[in-house]
């Protein structure tokens, strides 16, 4: 089992190379080969400036960026090195980042990713979120946000969001 803890600044120099390396691994989405790279992720300063910021590890190896969306909580980054995928890290952080969630007094948590990949919309269901048909409010404007980053174009998303 993967320690779960607040980053530290050292880690967050890593998260960045994380991220870049974890999205190497969505090279298809629905079994059709990716049409275009995806947009670069978050700076080391972006991620620093996160509401919360968990990592497993040490040094770590993943990370979960949490932030506040229409008064939820809001997993706006899950990674995890691809040397690690499929060891449970991504699991333990989804877990750890519910957890600091309640802790906080948060009602739900919700975010976005590719309906048809495994490791993301179907994972998610595994961890107990379900599709929110319609999102409204900042939800729905960060779907917005999303398509104007081209990341529709690549794949459908979804919003998601369980409750707490």
């Amino acid at each position: 089992m993967y320690e779960i803890r607040p980053a530290e600044p050292l880690d967050i120099t890593l998260l960045p190379v994380i991220e870049a390396a974890s999205d190497s691994l969505l090279t298809t989405i629905g079994g059709k080969p990716l049409s275009a790279p995806l947009p670069p992720g978050a700076s080391g300063e972006e991620m620093a400036a996160s509401l919360k910021l968990l990592v497993a590890g040490r040094p770590c190896i993943g990370f979960a960026r949490l932030e506040e969306v229409d008064g939820g909580a809001h997993l706006e980054q899950l990674s995890v090195l691809p040397a690690h995928t499929g060891q449970g890290v991504g699991r333990s952080l989804v877990s750890a980042s519910l957890n600091w969630a309640r802790q906080q007094g948060y009602g739900w948590m919700s975010l976005c990713t590719f309906a048809d990949v495994s490791f993301n919309a179907p994972f998610y269901v595994s961890c107990g979120f379900r599709v929110v048909e319609k999102p409204e409010g900042a939800l729905a404007q960060l779907r917005e946000h999303e398509n104007a980053a081209g990341l529709d174009a690549l794949g459908r998303r979804v919003a998601m969001r369980v409750e707490l």
